[in-house]
This record gives structure tokens, C-alpha cells and sequence, in this order.
């Protein structure tokens, strides 16, 4: 990890705190979007640049990857993937049409994306992308700093389940499956079986989030860093 990671890392945890505490008033009176798990939008360009790296590496000989951006906001990510791949075929997907109206507006007249409004990825069709990002979407800030016992109030181990199971789908044999900051660890759901780990983050590439078990109690202490899994092929 370079001291560059390192800074943005800290940047990146100092504005979200400050994004949180700024939003959760209008959090608490704005009408919930069914299917949603992260209540906020906020995100940063080029945010995890060391598992974009990795991702890259791993896609070196994929020519023009098809990459899709669960949870995609409004666009940093996709437009980071860009850069990083500039070949490839690019989705976003998102919750709240008002963030795919945002990547649409920032990507008009740029090839090579392509995004929809849904809450999974039932439309999507099977083993058809090489690499899925699902970065900082199934947990819920809320979760983090409440000191909640249990998460079902807000999120559910099951509904966590299926999302991963649908983005397993999409994933071609051999595809790479990134997952980042989650409230529930990928290794507890039946979907693990088919995906072998690849990469574990450091420490100080983590969100200090807490996570639950699959009867959605507290896991006091718990940590997980492996982030990045390839579907067997």
C-alpha cells in the first residue's frame, strides 16, 4: 500500500463521516427505495485504486473486458473503471434513478457504458461479465456507528444472500468477483463454494465497519479482508 493509498484511504474515511452526519436528518424523513441496502451515495473518484490495480492485472490478457459496477451512484466508479480499462464494456447499475440519470448526464458523448436503474441483477443476462464490482453497497452506514446488536432492523443476512447469488450468475466461469466494505461476510453465504479467494486487503484498506452473522446478530471483533474471488471455472 502506498503512502498515496494511504492518505486517500483517511480522506476518504474523514468525508464519509462527514457525509453521514450531514444527510442522516434527511436520511430519516426520505421515502426508502425498495431493494436498497447503502442509504447514502456518497463516493469518491479512483477510491480503492489498489483493487482496481489488482483487478487489471488479473483482466491483462481479457481484451475488452465487459466490467459491471453494482451500485454504481453517480459515476465515479464507472468512470474510474475507464481508466483503468479503457477497452472495456462498462454497466452501472444502481437503486435510485436519480444516480443513473447523473451517469448518464457525466458519460454523454463516451463510449463504452451503458447503465440501468434495478435493484439486482435479474435482468442481467448469465455468465456474461469478467470481473463485477460491488464496492462500499450491501452495508448500511448506520450499522457502523449505532452499536446495533443485530441488523435485521436495516439490513437482512438473507437479502444479502440473494444479491450475491444474482451477481455470481452474471459472472463468467473464470470471472472475478470484487466485493468491498459489506455487512456480512461473502464466505458465510452457499455461494462461496464456487468462488476461490485471491486477495486479502490490509488492515488499513478496510472501512471499520461491523459485521454480522447469517442469523443477523453482532460478530463483536470480527474482521474479514478478503475482497477479490474468482468463479470457478
Amino acid at each position: 500500500m502506498t503512502i498515496a493509498d494511504a492518505n486517500r484511504a483517511i480522506r476518504g474515511l474523514l468525508q464519509r463521516a462527514l457525509w453521514n452526519s450531514r444527510h442522516a436528518l434527511r436520511r430519516t424523513f426520505r421515502r426508502p427505495i425498495p431493494g436498497r441496502f447503502q442509504p447514502y451515495n456518497h463516493t469518491m473518484p479512483d477510491r480503492y485504486p489498489w483493487l482496481f490495480r489488482f483487478a487489471r492485472e488479473e483482466l491483462a490478457n481479457t481484451p475488452s473486458p465487459r466490467l459491471l459496477s453494482f451500485g454504481c451512484s453517480r459515476g465515479e466508479e464507472v468512470l474510474s473503471l475507464q481508466r483503468y480499462f479503457p477497452g472495456a464494456l462498462i454497466k452501472g447499475i444502481d437503486v435510485d434513478p436519480a444516480n443513473i440519470a447523473a451517469c448518464r448526464a457525466r458519460t454523454a458523448g463516451k463510449g463504452g457504458f451503458a447503465f440501468a436503474t434495478a435493484a439486482t441483477t435479474a435482468e442481467e443476462p448469465a455468465d456474461h461479465y469478467d470481473a463485477v464490482f460491488c464496492l462500499a453497497v450491501l452495508c448500511h452506514g448506520d450499522l457502523t456507528v449505532t452499536g446495533a446488536r443485530r441488523s435485521d432492523r436495516l439490513l437482512r443476512f438473507d437479502d444479502f444472500e440473494r444479491v450475491i447469488s444474482g451477481l455470481a450468475r452474471c459472472l463468467k466461469p473464470g470471472g472475478l468477483l470484487l466485493l468491498h466494505t459489506t455487512s456480512f461476510r461473502f464466505c458465510d453465504t452457499v455461494t462461496a463454494a464456487e468462488f476461490t479467494p485471491l486477495l486479502d486487503a490490509e488492515p488499513a484498506q478496510m472501512a471499520p465497519d461491523v459485521l454480522f452473522d447469517r442469523d443477523n446478530r453482532l460478530m463483536p471483533g470480527a474482521r474479514y479482508y478478503s475482497v477479490a474471488f474468482r468463479k470457478h471455472a
